[in-house]
Formats: C-alpha cells, structure tokens, sequence
C-alpha cells in the first residue's frame, strides 16, 4: 500500500474506518466507560497513546523480526506481549500521575491490553502492508477515531440523565441504540475517503 499517503490513511482512521463504529472493535470499554465524561476522555487519551505505540512496535517487530525470520505465524503472541508491556507502562503512568482517573477507570485499564481495537489495529495494518509512517499514522487516526466516539457517547449519556427515556431502554439499551446511530453517521463519511 505503497501509494496511500498517510495523511488520507490517518483521516480515514478517525472517520470513514473508526475501529471502532465502522469496524466495532472495542465495544467493551467503550460502553463500560462512557458513562462520566472524565473516565471516557482518560480512557480515550490511554487508548490513543497504547494504539498508536502499539502500532509502531508491532510494525517494527513485525518487519525486522518476525517477517525476516520466517515466524510471521507468531506474531498474535507477539502482538499481545507487545500491547501488554505497553499497557502496564501507561497503568503505571496514569497511577502516578492521576490517581483519581486510576480509581476511576478501575479494572477497564487493565482490560485494553485484551481491547481487541488494539489489536486489531496491528492485524489490520500487517494485513493492508503499510509501511512504518503509513503505520504510524493508522495508530494515531485509529486511537483518535475512538477518542472521539467514546467522548461523544459520553457526552450524550450525560444529557440522556435528564431525559425521560422508557424503562425498558434504559442504560445499556439506549447506550447500543446511541451506538448504532452514530456508526450509522459516521458511514456517512464512507464517500469522502476510504483505505
């Protein structure tokens, strides 16, 4: 894939290809966590920043390690000892640094080195044969793509608070049917460019 500039890769990512609603990958946490604003930016900032590290260690990985040595069939372990390093890296970080986001994102921050948006974003940019930048740009858009549909779900999960949803749609059900809509939009972004 040579010839796809990574700018219109990275644009794709965030819009027409989100992991997560063109692709639903990631719908776990993505339900779990949005439900406060303050939980679904941290977790979209650690998604953002593992994928996109992820990302680039699995490429290189992948092209100096496994490819060159013929063990292109270990490389699911590979990525997920990869994602698991990087994971417990930002666990440490984000303890440190925030111990209130820690508390909050609780046992779901642990859970991403199993966030199968992560990895399939690795699987997803072997598959396409990107190369390092083109990679790295698939990470980055991948990472804000999901970013930003966590943000949004939990923005409108606040103002549902106060609304008067029926009994029989309320939490999760209103939460998958807010979903759907909004992969239903975002394909309406499938004209504009797609990788």
């Amino acid at each position: 894939m040579g010839e796809v500039n990574p700018f219109i890769i990275l644009i794709a990512a965030i819009f027409t290809n989100n992991i997560l609603l063109a692709n639903f990958l990631g719908m776990c946490p993505f339900v779990a966590i949005s439900k406060q604003i303050k939980s679904a930016f941290g977790m979209g900032v650690a998604v953002t920043f593992v994928m996109t590290l992820t990302a680039t260690l699995n490429w290189l990985v992948y092209e100096l390690v496994l490819e060159p040595y013929n063990l292109e069939f270990l490389k699911f372990l590979v990525f997920i000892i990869v994602i698991a390093a990087a994971v417990q890296f930002v666990e440490m970080v984000i303890e440190k640094s925030s111990p209130t986001l820690y508390m909050n994102l609780g046992v779901f921050l642990p859970l991403i080195t199993v966030n199968c948006a992560i990895l399939g974003v690795s699987l997803l940019m072997g598959n396409r044969e990107y190369s390092f930048i083109q990679s790295l740009a698939f990470g980055i858009g991948s990472g804000i793509g999901w970013w930003m549909a966590i943000m949004a779900m939990a923005g409108l999960r606040h103002r549902i608070q106060f609304s008067n949803v029926p009994k029989a749609l309320q939490d999760p059900g209103i939460t998958m049917l807010i979903a759907g809509v909004m992969a239903m939009a975002f394909q309406g972004f499938a004209g504009i460019v797609n990788i």
